[in-house]
């Protein structure tokens, strides 16, 4: 009999092998798609080159401060500190799946001071005396992977690791992309305020000129009276501009892991954002997919769900494992005599036969879990495109109404400088010399806001990109690029 388990046990071992499917990227996946993978739609050749996007492109507006800025996000950000503790909760899982490949061991040890029951022994009448037991043992136990559970268990945690990671560099191109709107925000703002206040002060001048004109009765009080309105209407707009910039502030100070009062003073007094250098480099459509962390995060959590149909499917055969103990049980009196001593040695096989059903509609569910993984990883794969393609769109429509408003600046500002001329030869009155200037400043203006739309337009370009954690010093590793503990 002996002989016999011990060849099934043999034959069990020689045909081990893991099931459930092995994890490849499908076919028909979007990502696989040629529209996926090929240039952007964009042909706005001057605002874009068809170069690699850089992990450190806040970099190409050559700003210190906003450097500074982006360094001490990156290190204090409290969203970065929740990314990475839930990068140590996936270890201790990926731990604890490992671990069902090492054997597990028991100790025991026992005293007591008692009987036993007489009828217990079949002794009626003849009460048993009272002893001092013990007891000493020790094991070991090693279950065989033979359909291979434990390693889809592995692997499905390795996976689940993989994906924390993603989402921790994830969260660092947001951290990023954050950090330089809400810089280029708040000297955007800085720049409208001042612009503002320039428009403020020429139509006040308009106002006081009006005035001295209708004192002196050259005018009339609806002339005055319209003045001074669009003095309030000019000044309406500080307001919205002040407070735009101190929200802006208050997010750079949380960003970089302060309170909203402790928001970076270097900043407050800035009135002009910085310009890129050179035009976006942009990449293309494959370089996108194989940058994005979210695009990454989703197939390894397909991944994770295609190795957990595997765990599922293994609950169908019989588990063995191997085991062996050793111990000491008897009298006190008697400790550690050669009749104490016990020991045991074999395997154990254990199959929930009858329980099939259920493990089946467990494996219905784990398919499930795996299409739904699936649509999830195609949605991403989708809406990163529509995010790039649509961020490039805007960005090169803003740059032609930026080119149209500096045309408009242009003319404005020639007419300006005839009104000027006209007013020095004494062939004009000093009221059109101001309303030229007025409207030389109010389109200075809409360039001012135009600018701070292109300012955010480039940011959510580079953060469609995907572009921002690829030069990672904030994230210590090890040199094989697992996440380091601290």
């Amino acid at each position: 009999m002996a002989r016999l388990l011990m060849l099934v046990v043999a034959a069990l071992l020689a045909a081990c092998a893991a099931v459930g499917p092995n994890y490849q990227r499908p076919a028909d996946a979007a990502i696989n798609g040629k529209s996926a993978n090929g240039p952007f739609l964009s042909g706005a050749e001057a605002a874009f080159v068809r170069e690699p996007v850089p992990g450190d492109w806040w970099r190409l507006y050559e700003s210190p401060t906003l450097d500074g800025l982006v360094r001490e996000a990156l290190a204090a950000n409290t969203d970065l500190r929740v990314a990475a503790g839930n990068i140590e909760r996936a270890l201790a899982g990926q731990d604890y799946a490992d671990a069902g490949r090492r054997p597990t061991t028991s100790l025991l040890a026992t005293t007591a001071y008692g009987r036993r029951s007489a009828e217990e022994e079949l002794r009626p009448g003849n009460p048993l005396p009272s002893k001092l037991t013990y007891g000493l043992g020790a094991s070991v136990s090693y279950q065989v992977d033979l359909f291979g559970q434990i390693a889809r268990t592995i692997e499905s945690a390795q996976a689940d690791t993989s994906a924390a990671r993603a989402a921790y560099d994830a969260t660092r191109v947001t951290v990023v992309a954050e950090t330089t709107r809400a810089f280029l925000e708040a000297c955007a703002a800085g720049r409208e305020i001042a612009v503002a206040n320039r428009l403020v002060a020429l139509q006040e001048k308009s106002t006081g000129l009006t005035q001295a004109l209708f004192h002196g009765g050259r005018g009339n009080s609806v002339d005055v009276t319209r003045a001074s309105a669009q003095v309030d209407q000019v000044r309406s707009s500080l307001p919205a501009l002040s407070a735009q910039k101190s929200v802006a502030l208050y997010r750079l100070a949380v960003l970089t892991g302060h309170a909203p009062e402790d928001f970076p003073r270097a900043v407050q007094p800035c009135e002009q954002e910085p310009r890129l250098a050179r035009p976006i480099p942009i990449g293309d459509g494959a370089a996108l997919l194989s940058r994005r962390p979210d695009i990454r995060r989703a197939e390894l959590e397909l991944h994770s769900a295609t190795a957990r149909i595997g765990i599922v499917t293994a609950d169908l055969y019989p588990k063995v494992t191997l085991g062996a103990s050793v111990g000491s049980v008897g009298l006190g009196k008697n400790f550690l005599d050669a009749d104490t001593f016990k020991f045991s040695i074999g395997p154990l096989i254990n199959w929930q036969f009858p329980d099939r059903s259920r493990i089946q509609a467990r494996i219905r569910a784990a398919d499930a879990d795996q299409q739904v993984a699936l649509a999830r990883f195609d949605g991403t794969v989708l809406n990163a495109l529509k995010e790039a393609e649509s961020a490039l769109e805007v960005y090169a429509r803003d740059l032609e109404r930026r080119a149209l408003l500096e045309s408009a600046r242009q003319k404005a500002a020639r007419a300006a400088e005839d009104t000027q001329q006209l007013f020095a030869l004494g062939r004009q009155g000093y009221l059109p010399v101001l309303d030229a200037a007025r409207t030389l400043t109010t389109v200075e203006q809409s360039i001012a806001a135009i600018d701070s739309k292109l300012a955010a337009d480039q940011v959510n370009v580079f953060l469609a990109l995907g572009g921002g954690w690829e030069e990672d010093c904030a994230r210590p590793r090890h040199d094989n690029g697992s996440f380091q503990r601290q």
